[in-house]
């Protein structure tokens, strides 16, 4: 570009009658520059009165019009399409440069280059005061933190009070936001308000940025990789989203959500402030009540809402939720499997497969459910016990090796073990069972004549049924153990009951007859 003369300078020094080599010398210009500005002003009619109170370029473009106006060599890309462009996931400047400089190629137009074409996009960002898209995709980014501010629960019995933590997520594309109310800050709050976050937004994104606290990241060298918390990782492979926490002392790297961040603390804390709320529940639907007015609320500085641009650029780009939500537990490590195929927890004892009897495993432990991990493999899970249990076994029959299972006898069960002994033993059972209201009641007594097959032969067994039943309608334990002991009379019936014959000592008619005649 020429570089312009200092064309309204040079007429106030004319003005003053000074010479063109003065003139030059004054504003270090050459003194051709001086001469053809007096020749243009001659030409013109123009002198220093009528020039006095307008702007260097005004002056300029009297004495020299048209001079020193270039229009654009290169072809202008859309820029308005630019920006729309880079709101979608997988569009980036190169690649918009890419197809810009095609479409020159094929009109037959001159393109401007990939630095030149980044740049005028920045300059097309701050002349039009929004927000450069370059880092803030639609749908590609979550960021969370923790509030500073909090608010309080009171208990209308005891008059106490309970601090309120305030776990805040936003994407930053639309700004759309979320809050959950805590009563800690502890790990397995923060998975779960995690798990309320990607239920309010309906989907997870690729890119979760979280601050450096020990919840959720381990280290974060300066150089090196960043460890994540073993839970927090898992609760990103649940949800398919990758956790690329900022750097540390860089607020800027989640801009956003520190924004948001102090939105919360003007509007949600301030609108809150005089009302009081007991528990956690109704302090949690206030807060869904007044977020579903803030994400509805117009921008002050461009078009639509938080809930407008959520709703229509990023919801469908999100990426979907798995079928079943992510439980939140914990893990407790090296814990032995005992000779009994079982692990101990909390004063509790639960089932690993035989075959790791003596090993260490893992337990790992949700709201409801154990399961014992071995090598990276989950090889058993129970419905967790109730706290307040103690010394109680979960039992899976899989676990335990074919001598050690053990079934709970039934009438099904005894029946069976009745008919492999015999007729008359299954008949005994039967009647057992027929003379008690539930057949839980019969279940000992039939057992306990099932087992004299163990001292006794089954052949034994099933001829003693066959004996006491012609006796005894009923027979139990006490009918038959004296046959097979070989004491019959012994037997505690009602011999009369079921034979013709006398027994024992009874007066006759003759005794008494004696009796009346003497």
């Amino acid at each position: 570009m020429v570089r312009k003369i200092k064309a309204k300078q040079v007429l106030r020094l004319h003005a003053r009658s000074l010479s063109g080599r003065a003139i030059a010398g004054t504003l270090g210009v050459s003194r051709d520059s001086v001469a053809a500005t007096l020749r243009a002003a001659a030409d013109a009619g123009i002198g220093w009165a009528d020039v006095e109170s307008k702007s260097d370029d005004e002056v300029y473009a009297m004495l020299f019009p048209g001079r020193n106006e270039h229009g654009p060599v290169h072809r202008q890309p859309d820029w308005p399409l630019v920006h729309r462009e880079l709101a979608r996931t997988g569009v980036t400047l190169r690649l918009l440069h890419a197809e810009y400089r095609e479409k020159c190629v094929a009109d037959g137009v001159p393109a401007m280059g990939y630095d030149r074409f980044c740049k005028l996009y920045q300059a097309y960002v701050v002349a039009n005061g929004i927000t450069s898209r370059v880092e803030r995709k639609a749908g590609s980014t979550i960021e969370v933190d923790w509030a500073g501010p909090t608010l309080t629960l009171s208990d209308p019995v005891t008059g106490g009070t309970a601090t309120v933590y305030l776990f805040v997520a936003c994407l930053p594309f639309s700004r759309y936001a979320f809050v959950e109310p805590a009563l800690d800050m502890r790990e397995s709050t923060w998975l779960a308000c995690h798990v309320a976050m990607f239920e309010w937004f309906g989907g997870s994104t690729p890119r979760l940025v979280p601050d450096n606290l020990k919840t959720g990241v381990t280290s974060h060298p300066r150089q090196g990789e960043v460890v994540l918390n073993e839970r927090y990782r898992a609760l990103a492979d649940h949800y398919s989203t990758a956790v690329l926490p900022g750097r540390v002392r860089r607020p800027k790297d989640k801009a956003s959500v520190e924004n948001t961040v102090w939105h919360v603390t003007m509007a949600l804390v301030g609108a809150m402030r005089d009302r009081a709320f007991h528990s956690l529940q109704e302090l949690r639907e206030a807060i869904r009540s007044w977020l579903t007015a803030y994400n509805a609320t117009p921008f002050q500085k461009r078009e639509g809402t938080r809930l407008s641009m959520f709703t229509e650029m990023e919801r469908p780009l999100l990426t979907p939720l798995p079928p079943a939500r992510f439980e939140v537990s914990e893990w407790s490590y090296e814990r032995k499997v005992q000779a009994n195929c079982h692990v101990a927890y909390r004063n509790n004892w639960y089932s690993a497969p035989y075959a790791y009897v003596g090993r260490s495993v893992d337990v790992r432990v949700t709201a409801s459910r154990l399961e014992i991990w071995a090598d990276g493999t989950r090889v058993s899970s129970h419905a967790l016990l109730p706290g307040y249990v103690r010394n109680r076994y979960s039992t899976n029959p899989g676990d335990l090796p074919e001598k050690a299972k053990w079934k709970q006898w039934d009438r099904d069960g005894v029946t069976a073990w009745a008919n492999r002994v015999g007729p008359a033993c299954a008949t005994v059972t039967a009647r057992i069972f027929e003379s008690v209201r539930f057949d839980e009641q019969g279940l000992g007594a039939a057992l306990a004549v099932l087992r004299l097959s163990k001292d006794h032969t089954a052949a034994r067994l099933e001829t003693a049924c066959r004996t006491a039943l012609e006796t005894t309608y009923s027979p139990r334990y006490r009918h038959l153990k004296p046959i097979l002991d070989g004491k019959p009379g012994q037997t505690g019936g009602n011999p009369a009951a079921g034979s013709t014959q006398p027994a024992g000592f009874v007066r006759g008619g003759d005794y008494y007859g004696k009796a009346a005649a003497r």
